[in-house]
């Protein structure tokens, strides 16, 4: 089992940045792909950003969405997974949450992710 838990999560101006992080407990996330997803009220929730495995090369993968605007990045010795996101509007506001997931890939496939956090509400105000 892995627990997630998000944090860095609030109200920020737009053109401002937030870093969020993921913690892990449970398992280290060198095996795990890993994801951070986002829901806005009356949303599906999106993938915002991907990363492999360690052992697959931590490739990533951004939609055109935040491409250039936000950035993953994962730290094996704390077992953390963060989210720095920069330039950030109105759109990006909702609750976004960290998945891990065991197949290892960068993907942006919901169902392909096993573990998830609570999530943490970012808001952007104009």
């Amino acid at each position: 089992q892995v627990q997630l838990v998000e944090s860095g999560g609030g109200l920020v101006q737009a053109g401002g940045s937030l870093r969020l992080s993921c913690a892990a407990s449970g398992r280290t996330l060198i095996n795990y792909g890993m994801g951070w997803f986002r829901q806005a009220p009356g949303k599906e929730r999106e993938c915002v950003a991907a990363m492999s495995s360690t052992w697959s090369g931590s490739r990533v993968y951004y939609p055109d969405s935040v491409k250039g605007r936000f950035t993953i990045s994962r730290d094996n010795a704390k077992n953390t997974v963060d989210l720095d996101m920069n330039s950030l509007k109105p759109e990006d506001t909702a609750v976004y949450y960290c998945a891990a997931s065991a197949g290892g890939r960068a993907t942006s496939i919901e169902d392909q992710y096993d573990y998830w956090g609570q999530g943490t509400q970012v808001t952007v105000s104009s």
